[in-house]
């Protein structure tokens, strides 16, 4: 990955994506002030950069059977490298997994689990995250509401 200086140009384009990640070229030119072709070489240099990911569709998961939303927190038996590395692989590997992020305090770990119910999310719990070999102990809290939910970063 190359280092980018992102002026404001850059700026309007990377807004205009996170809204509308289908944007032709020339459609995003006339949002930014730009021309098509200028707005396709910045572009490449903003994915050339890892500055832009893949373009995805956002689901509504409570249409597909993934309304269910649950943080939980987790707690590792130790800290060895082993088994932090161990515990890790595990979250990639698991689609039911939204979220990991390594905390700060008295847990290690917070992820963001989707199930179709409250049924599903327990079968995960018991068989599959707290028989994990690193896993000591989890909490976990049910969203009971979304409030708010964004994907743009506020740039």
């Amino acid at each position: 990955m190359k280092d980018i200086q992102i002026d404001a140009i850059d700026r309007r384009i990377l807004q205009e994506l996170q809204g509308d990640a289908l944007l032709s070229h020339a459609e995003l030119g006339e949002r930014v002030g730009s021309s098509g072709p200028s707005c396709w070489r910045r572009v490449k240099a903003l994915e050339a950069a890892g500055v832009l990911g893949p373009a995805v569709r956002l689901l509504d998961a409570s249409k597909v059977n993934c309304g269910v939303n649950v943080l939980c927190n987790v707690r590792l038996k130790d800290h060895a490298a082993e088994s932090t590395a161990d515990f890790e692989a595990f979250v990639l590997d698991r689609p039911e997994i939204m979220d990991c992020y390594s905390m700060s305090g008295d847990w290690d770990y917070l992820v963001r689990v989707v199930a179709a119910d409250v049924a599903d999310y327990e079968r995960f719990l018991m068989r599959t995250l707290l028989a994990h070999r690193c896993v000591a102990t989890a909490s976990s809290h049910f969203a009971l509401s979304q409030t708010k939910y964004r994907t743009q970063l506020p740039i």
